[in-house]
């Protein structure tokens, strides 16, 4: 039990450090900001505080944070189909019809199911 702790803490430390280390990255690379490392850290470290803070039990923590998550698939799916399917922006490299249609398809299975599972979650 005691390694798996660990293991889990690690493995947070670490997903939390590249997630941190690639939004400085877009943050200075698009907007050219440079945020103190401290701010950063205690930037991305307040959502996880909050939500043990206000007593969420720490079991329940990832799943809700997963279903909070997935309401921006369809954000990131939906201009992606679009892009991948347009022949004025990928010439040759654009999907074909039949590739464009299941996409399309599988993006709004996605969506739908955004849609109507997150609430069944959370009650």
């Amino acid at each position: 039990m005691l390694a798996f702790a660990v293991a889990l803490l690690a493995s947070g430390a670490c997903s939390s450090s590249v997630g941190t280390y690639t939004g400085q990255i877009v943050i200075a690379g698009f907007i050219n900001v440079r945020i103190p490392l401290l701010v950063r850290r205690a930037v991305t470290m307040i959502p996880a505080l909050t939500v043990l803070a206000v007593g969420v039990s720490p079991t329940n923590a990832p799943v809700l944070s997963q279903v909070v998550l997935s309401f921006g698939i369809p954000f990131a799916l939906v201009p992606l189909v679009v892009l991948t399917g347009r022949r004025d922006v990928l010439g040759v490299h654009a999907n074909r019809r039949a590739i464009s249609v299941s996409a399309y398809a599988v993006a709004i299975v996605i969506t739908l199911m955004n849609v109507f599972l997150p609430p069944q979650q959370l009650l």
